[in-house]
């Protein structure tokens, strides 16, 4: 074998040699351009979480808008019409009770009255003031029945059972909104209680359904209301919506009016068909800012404004 020359094996290592080379640079240069497959995957952070903050958002708002939107569907569903005089009476618990309108009494004098908190029957000559007027204390019974004959509802609570939200939540639903008051009742048999003319609805929950759907059905309601339109303004002198009369927790005693107001006469002016006139204790006259608040119809029923005395 002449010297210099290569084996078969030789060659064949030179070979492998070269192609394992090449492959390496084949590799690294590519890797340099970016078309080799990346060595380890990257997560996209940023995009997740931006994900599920809109996630998030996109819940909370449905979470607080869905039963806005329910309590409005409750609000036309429930509200009276020629067709549907007292929508109430689809609503679960409704306790419903006719009662005689116009039947006056004047403080000190009581009401056995047959329901607590009662919801009809003879009252004061004055009304409590119910322009959405949250009473921090409990109130004069006979004067808050008024108030319910001209439309208002009356949301009481027990003061031992309802406090912090559940209080701001009726809190809400009251305050400064026309034909609405509230105030503490105590002793009474369930934790919150609503009344309008004639209906009541006793419930355990701030946050339950039927109290918006109560409110919808009975506030200001003109079929309900035996004095509808009826003032709720307040009344010189006679209420004191700041030092309202108080409230009386003893029973009525044996010279109380019973509740079906036996031995009284009903005040001609609101059973003659003079809705929303309203009536003050004798010797007491509507001062004119508060005449003016009322309808017009029910305006030119009042006696005409005497005369400004003569400049000394």
């Amino acid at each position: 074998m002449a010297s210099g020359s290569e084996s078969p094996g030789n060659k064949t290592g030179a070979k492998s040699a070269k192609a394992i080379k090449a492959a390496t640079k084949k590799k690294k240069g590519s890797g340099a351009k970016g078309k080799g497959l990346p060595t380890s995957r990257e997560i996209p952070w940023m995009l997740i979480g931006a994900v599920t903050v809109i996630v998030a958002l996109v819940g909370l708002l449905a979470w607080n808008l869905i039963p806005k939107v329910q309590e409005q569907a409750d609000a036309d569903k429930y509200t009276p019409s020629e067709t549907n005089k007292d929508p109430s009476t689809a609503i679960d618990g409704v306790q419903v009770e006719p009662y005689k309108a116009g039947l006056h009494i004047n403080p000190p004098q009581r009401v056995a009255y047959n329901q607590t908190p009662p919801f009809g029957g003879p009252h004061d000559n004055a009304w409590a003031t119910c322009t959405g007027i949250v009473y921090p204390n409990a109130i004069r019974t006979e004067s808050a029945v008024h108030s319910l004959e001209h439309g208002t509802v009356w949301i009481t609570y027990n003061p031992d059972d309802v406090s912090g939200d559940a209080l701001e939540e009726l809190a809400s639903r009251v305050d400064n909104k026309p034909y609405m008051m509230m105030s503490p009742y105590p002793g009474q048999d369930s934790p919150i209680s609503l009344q309008a003319w004639g209906h009541q609805l006793k419930l355990d929950n701030a946050d339950d359904r039927r109290i918006p759907q109560f409110i919808a059905a009975l506030r200001a309601n003109s079929y309900n209301a035996p004095e509808p339109n009826g003032n709720c303004a307040t009344i010189p002198d006679a209420f004191d919506p700041d030092n309202p009369p108080p409230f009386d927790p003893s029973p009525p005693g044996p010279d109380a009016v019973p509740f079906d107001g036996a031995g009284l006469t009903p005040d001609a002016t609101e059973t003659g068909g003079q809705p929303g006139l309203p009536q003050l204790p004798p010797g007491m006259e509507l001062p004119p800012e508060l005449q003016n608040q009322l309808p017009p119809e029910i305006q030119n029923q009042l006696p005409p404004a005497p005369e400004p005395a003569p400049a000394p």
